[in-house]
Formats: C-alpha cells, sequence, structure tokens
C-alpha cells in the first residue's frame, strides 16, 4: 500500500449494491489480514435514492473511523459522481461507469470509465450483479487482494446457489481493466 491508510468511497442508487460491494471489499481485506473500517448511508427512499458506502483500509490501527479525501471513488449514477468528487485525495482514482458524463472538475484527477452496468446486464445476464462486476474491476485496476480472498469474501456475503452467477460477474469485471491500467493503478496493498 503506497500509504498507510488507504479511503474509499462508493457511491450510487438504491439498489445498485454500492453498499455491499465496500462490505465485500472490507472482508476481503480482514481476510488478507489488513485492518478495515466499513460504514454506509443512504436516503430515507432507500431504493432509488443516493447511496453511499465506505470503506478504509489500513495496515495500522485505524484511530479515526471517517472517510475525508478518500483515494477511490466509485460512481454508478451521475448525481453520486459530481456529489462524491469535490472531496477527493490529490491523485485519487475515479471509478465511473461510462455511461456517465466526466465532470470538469475531474481535471488531473485519474480515471476509469468502464461499462459497469452494461456488462452486468449483456455480459453476466443479471443488472443485479453490477456491484460484484464493480468489485472485479476495483480489485483487478487497485490490485488489493489476491484472487482467493476476493472470492472467499463475496461467497461469505452471497445468497447460496448464486456462486456461479457472482464469479462470472467477478470474472467480467475483471476483464473490463487493461494491463497498462492495472499498472497505471496498483496500490500494493498485500
Amino acid at each position: 500500500m503506497k500509504n498507510e491508510r488507504y479511503e474509499m468511497r462508493f457511491a450510487g442508487s438504491g439498489g445498485q449494491g454500492v453498499i455491499l460491494a465496500s462490505v465485500i471489499l472490507a472482508e476481503a481485506a480482514v481476510i488478507a489480514g489488513l485492518r478495515t473500517v466499513q460504514s454506509q448511508a443512504y436516503g430515507p427512499e432507500a431504493r432509488g435514492g443516493v447511496s453511499k458506502a465506505e470503506t478504509i483500509l489500513s495496515r495500522e490501527e485505524i484511530w479515526y473511523s471517517k472517510v475525508t479525501r478518500p483515494d477511490f471513488l466509485l460512481a454508478l449514477t451521475q448525481a453520486s459522481l459530481e456529489a462524491y468528487t469535490k472531496t477527493l485525495a490529490k491523485g485519487a482514482v475515479v471509478m465511473m461507469d461510462d455511461s456517465l458524463d466526466r465532470p470538469a472538475g475531474l481535471d488531473g484527477t485519474r480515471v476509469i470509465a468502464i461499462p459497469i452496468l452494461h456488462t452486468a446486464k449483456e455480459v453476466v445476464g443479471k443488472s443485479f450483479t453490477a456491484n460484484i462486476v464493480a468489485v472485479g474491476a476495483i480489485n483487478a485496476a487497485l490490485g488489493l487482494f489476491d484472487d482467493e480472498s476476493l472470492v472467499e469474501a463475496v461467497r461469505r456475503h452471497i445468497p447460496a446457489g448464486t456462486e456461479e452467477i457472482n464469479r462470472k460477474a467477478l470474472d467480467a469485471g475483471a476483464a473490463l481493466i487493461s494491463e497498462e491500467q492495472a499498472a497505471a493503478f496498483a496500490q500494493k496493498l498485500g
């Protein structure tokens, strides 16, 4: 890990699974022997309203559990992209669905625009797997965890009987990241 503390924010609309994506990455951190904190917030409309989740990854104890300057942002809706780009850390990585318009404020920010929602619907065959597609892409781009840790973290948080489709979603997400992107964005967490 380049820094001892890596702050991540996941944002979208209720029902897209950004909270579960954050939980899965926090779980993978625990499996990998890192320290982590995960939190979430969403509007009273739960489905369709803005939702946000945050995960902090660290090798050291985490004394402050709030994300203040995210090193990473996942945005699955235009509203979430525009709302959460203002507080990013310098050099932050933004992963956004390629259907979104890149705000002018992302100048100087490292952006990965990939077809997360399209891949879930058309490649995996189930729109509800967008969060797992995103998890696969995030891990491939940032190089956070080994495959075994990530697969185990997913398995712990999905319904029995959905392992095959979720593995397909993880692999489809990872396939969205080029070798050049993986080399450029890797965090080397452990």
